[in-house]
């Protein structure tokens, strides 16, 4: 299938960007690596008037280490961000799960932002930012603010941003001191979606776990170091999920990965600990 008629506007810079956004409120549509969104296009599951094209917006191509978060830009490819010096050993749950995106061929014109703003709930890079409490740097021409990722990620591919607004970043917390950091994940195919995956940061107050292709978006749990109450509180957590059927897998073999998957991820992160 071919896309619907649309318009294409190459912004050259910020401004441009949020001015289109002003003027078209929901019927714009930002494009960067275009992973995602040309798909939808391609089967009309998308319409918008008019692409808005951020790739050539020079602010937003940057990697910042700002000590506490590496942000990074709209326009940031994610195997540039693969390929970041010292990516291992400032955000090391971002390096594991990296990966795992895609394969090569499609993580060379897919950014973070754009798979971030997609929002699949089986998708890594929001599991990542969940789980690490990252956050979306939001932007228009009225107001520019911050989200918690847990609170951007409201439904299945939706989420907090304002038709007016662009991602114009989003920042991944750095490695603490004395923590440990793990991501697994079980797919059909090596590249294709998880049916279920999992990231966990471990430190001296305990364990965050993060779960992705269950529920509708990205969810964590907080566990306690000892592991003796972990199998009762993973349980409760899988059926609070509410998994469903789907051609992929059943909502039981579901649940069953994140009691399984989830412990031996807590496991990981405890062991990585500095």
């Amino acid at each position: 299938m071919k896309p619907a008629r649309f318009d294409y506007l190459r912004a050259a810079d910020a401004a441009e960007v949020l001015e289109a956004l002003h003027q078209e409120g929901g019927d714009a549509r930002i494009i960067a690596g275009g992973q995602s969104l040309m798909p939808m296009l391609n089967m009309r599951l998308a319409r918008p008037g008019v692409l808005v094209d951020v790739m050539h917006v020079a602010e937003w191509q940057r990697i910042t280490d700002t000590g506490s978060a590496l942000r990074i830009g709209a326009a940031v490819r994610q195997v540039t961000v693969e390929r970041h010096a010292g990516l291992a050993a400032r955000v090391p749950l971002l390096a594991a799960a990296l990966p795992w995106l895609g394969h090569t061929q499609t993580r060379s014109r897919g950014t973070l932002c754009g798979s971030v703003a997609h929002a699949d709930p089986s998708a890594e890079l929001p599991l990542v930012l969940v789980a690490l409490g990252g956050s979306v740097h939001l932007r228009s021409r009225r107001r520019a603010r911050e989200v918690a990722a847990e609170a951007f990620f409201v439904g299945m591919m939706q989420t907090a941003r304002g038709d007016d607004e662009v991602i114009e970043a989003i920042s991944f917390p750095t490695a603490r001191p004395g923590a440990g950091y793990a991501f697994q994940e079980v797919a059909r195919r090596h590249g294709d979606f998880a049916i279920v995956g999992c990231a966990a940061v471990a430190d001296a107050s305990g364990i965050r776990l993060a779960i992705s292709g269950v529920a509708d978006h990205p969810t964590a749990l907080n566990l306690p170091m000892d592991s003796a109450g972990w199998d009762d509180a993973l349980d409760v957590f899988a059926w609070s999920l509410e998994a469903r059927d789907d051609l992929h897998a059943t909502a039981r073999y579901r649940r069953d990965l994140v009691r399984r998957l989830g412990r031996a991820v807590c496991q990981e992160a405890q062991q990585c600990r500095a």
